[in-house]
């Protein structure tokens, strides 16, 4: 140590003293020292040391990121600068004023006798264009975009693919056209141009219609369409671009090309697909390391967008997919100041990217170099609108033979209106080769005239035509709790109208992804009792939050007092005790006369009916239960109507022998019958003994009765026969009018028989 500290305080001293000799200090080149490299003099007589710089400059040093942040600033100066003047913002909008401001910026530096720098293709492809994708995605409006994504993909593949064939198409026919001075473009050039100037772009559809505040069904029809052509675009410019470089297409390279389409497009949302669930499963263990949790986010989906871009997928597929898979599984790990910290930092990323995406449009145009030919750009502006209007028209005429929500004729106008183009146009056109493609600078010129037509003229003028036509707006409303709930009802209640339907609709398919997500892939990609959440709970527990964190930056006029706690922040809220009801003290006694009670007049059913559930239901559940229960009601009203027919009066029970002999005694005349005949009547009675009542004969007279002797064995017979009939009425007629046993009696004997 103290070798070190001398050697510390000697090299202190020298250079703090300018007479010694010595080497030079390091970093000094000797400006203004007339010695040689080792501070001597001309004449090498006594060496001199060179004094200690105080201020150098170095520009060359710091160029390259001196550059990026001052283009970053005027950018953000120009955005601040926009928003400060409402009546201009409410008349341009905002990317047409950066574009000029743009034009201004490269005018200035051609002035000054610089190169202005050009928008290159690597510069906007790999730095400027994902984070504008990834916020789109990121925060994707999921419900809107499922359900219409059928008239989505129509626009976004069969409209995409009509606007290249027939701009290139008949692009290709006025090339042929004498005095044109274009018989150098062949049919591949001007299919390869038709299909990069096709493609409506996303950036310039989100600075207008986010502007304008269209309704949600026409913004997610046109956003989703410029999200999804990227695909289409892709393999259409590398399609036509080889076929242009090898002069010859066959079927099989058409077959190829709608193979690689399938490719590039299911490719790019598969590896967007497993780098969302990577970020997911990586947020499930960062409760430890809150502070890295919104790089992960970043990285895993940069690296989506890079890896798709390496096997010349299409890398914004691959960032909208990986950002709405990864959304909902990673707001359930992470931290809500990691959940401000993602919304804000790619609100602001995007924007800036954005803000300079339209700022280097003007340099590059005045700093390109540029082949204007009036015929074909006035050509290329015409046929653009034509086709997207042409396509627009045809493609909704039989999209709404299959949509319940039926697209009007303004919806088609506005979604004609905004296929605006952007920055992306221009830089595939950068990338074309010179050396294959000539007449590469004219196709730059054309490109850039359509995308200021469209970001000028239809941007400009889009806000006063919405107006004018009454289009619906977007209306700013807050979700509520009874909005989640009929949401999610009318959500069960379709999936089992289409299950008893036997329709398998998106309905059906969207249920059965909810069942599999909630059993399965919460389990694994959600950490703690979040994944058993259900998502009711789960979203009134968002809301919650959000609205305490509204009041707190709102201010409110609440003063929270400082002894209390704070009752904003989720983790300080301790939960309370539930007060315990006192329930009523029964009797063992009391409690039994209830049940008996309840035993006795609760109706008793033979066989309970299956419950209903959607999952489990059968083909018609009409032919098991049902049909049951209908023919038990149905035997009960014919008993009923049975029992009408007949006394309701209890019949009087048989007397005996003995009462029999009373009766007769005391009131004979009760126990006449009329005669069958003209012989006299008799009624077999024993007086002496009742075992034997035939064995005495009486005879009703007018003078009381009279005994006779036994009649005839055929007689005996048929008396007795009459006897047994009489009994058995009586027991039908007892059995019919009989109420039946009581509730006691019969307690556990079935309702119904």
């Amino acid at each position: 140590m103290t070798s070190r500290a001398m050697t510390l305080a000697g090299l202190f001293l020298l250079l703090l003293t300018p007479g010694t000799g010595g080497s030079q200090v390091p970093g000094t080149d000797g400006a203004g020292d007339h010695g040689g490299p080792h501070g001597l003099d001309g004449h090498g007589a006594n060496a001199t040391n060179k004094a200690f710089p105080v201020l150098s400059f170095d520009y060359k040093h710091v160029q390259m990121p001196f550059e990026i942040s001052l283009w970053v600033l005027l950018a953000s100066l120009m955005k601040l600068g926009f928003h400060l003047i409402p009546r201009l913002s409410s008349i341009v909008p905002e990317s047409c004023l950066l574009i000029v401001v743009g034009l201004l910026v490269g005018g200035l530096i051609r002035v000054v006798g610089e190169d202005p720098p050009i928008l290159g293709s690597q510069l906007f492809f790999l730095c400027l264009l994902p984070p504008i994708i990834l916020d789109a995605g990121y925060f994707l409006p999921i419900r809107p975009f499922t359900e219409n994504v059928g008239t989505i993909l129509m626009f976004a593949v069969v409209g995409t693919l009509w606007n290249a064939f027939f701009v290139g198409g008949l692009l290709y026919g006025v090339c042929q056209l004498e005095g044109t001075h274009l018989g150098r473009v062949d049919l591949m050039a001007c299919l390869l141009f038709g299909s990069i100037i096709s493609a409506v772009d996303p950036v310039a559809v989100l600075a207008v219609f986010e502007e304008i505040h269209i309704n949600e069904l026409l913004h997610i029809l046109v956003f989703g369409e410029s999200l999804l052509n990227d695909a289409v675009t892709v393999v259409l410019y590398h399609l036509f671009e080889e076929f242009a470089a090898a002069g010859g297409v066959t079927i099989k390279d058409v077959f190829l090309g709608i193979v690689c389409f399938l490719v590039v497009a299911l490719g790019g949302i598969l590896v967007g697909a497993i780098y969302g669930v990577l970020a997911a499963f990586t947020s499930r263990f960062t409760s430890h390391t809150r502070v890295i949790e919104p790089l992960f986010v970043f990285l895993y989906s940069y690296m989506a967008y890079l890896s798709a871009e390496v096997f010349h997928l299409s890398g914004i597929m691959a960032l909208i997919a990986c950002g709405a898979v990864m959304r909902p599984y990673v707001e359930a790990n992470i931290s809500h100041k990691s959940h401000t910290t993602i919304k804000y930092f790619l609100k602001m990323w995007s924007s800036v990217s954005e803000t300079l995406i339209f700022i280097f449009l003007g340099v590059s145009t005045v700093a390109g170099q540029h082949h204007w030919n009036w015929t074909f750009v006035i050509c290329t502006v015409i046929l653009c609108l034509v086709a997207r209007v042409l396509g627009v028209v045809g493609l909704t005429f039989m999209i709404n033979k299959f949509r319940i929500v039926k697209l009007t004729t303004k919806d088609q106008f506005i979604i004609a209106y905004g296929g605006l183009r952007g920055a992306i146009a221009f830089s595939l056109g950068y990338l074309l080769d010179k050396v294959h493609f000539p007449m590469r600078d004219m196709f730059l010129t054309a490109i850039i005239t359509v995308i200021f037509f469209t970001v000028f003229v239809q941007g400009m003028t889009i806000r006063p035509l919405v107006d004018l036509l009454a289009v619906k707006k977007k209306q700013e409303t807050k979700r509520s709790i009874n909005e989640e709930i009929h949401t999610q009802f009318l959500d069960h209640l379709l999936t089992g109208i289409e299950d008893i339907c036997g329709h398998y609709g998106h309905h059906h398919w969207k249920d059965k992804l909810n069942r599999f997500n909630k059993k399965y892939v919460k389990k694994c990609l959600i950490a703690g009792e979040r994944s058993k959440e259900p998502q009711l709970i789960a979203f009134y527990h968002k809301m919650e939050m959000k609205q305490a964190i509204e009041l707190v930056e709102s201010g409110g006029g609440v003063k929270i007092p400082s002894a209390m706690p704070s009752t904003v922040s989720m983790q300080n809220i301790q939960p309370k005790k539930p007060t315990e009801r006192a329930l009523p003290q029964l009797s063992k006694s009391r409690e039994e006369e209830i049940r008996k009670i309840l035993r006795t007049n609760l109706q008793k059913t033979r066989q309970r009916l299956r419950s209903y559930n959607r999952h489990t239901l059968v083909a018609d559940p009409y032919e098991d239960g049902w049909n049951d229960m209908f023919l038990k009601r149905r035997r009960v009203m014919e008993l009923g109507k049975k029992l009408n027919n007949y006394l309701t009066v209890p019949a009087p029970a048989p007397d005996s022998p003995t009462m029999a002999r009373a009766r007769l005694a005391s009131d004979p005349q009760a126990w006449s019958i009329k005669p069958k005949s003209d012989s006299i009547p008799t009624i077999q009675v024993d007086l002496a003994s009742p075992q034997s009542p035939d064995s005495v004969n009486m005879a009703e007279e007018e003078e009381g009765l009279m005994m006779k002797a036994p009649s005839s064995s055929a007689d005996q017979k048929e008396r007795k026969r009459d006897k047994e009939d009489g009994v058995e009425q009586q027991r039908l007629a007892r059995c019919l009018s009989d109420p039946g046993p009581s509730a006691e009696d019969d307690e556990d004997e079935p309702f119904l028989p």
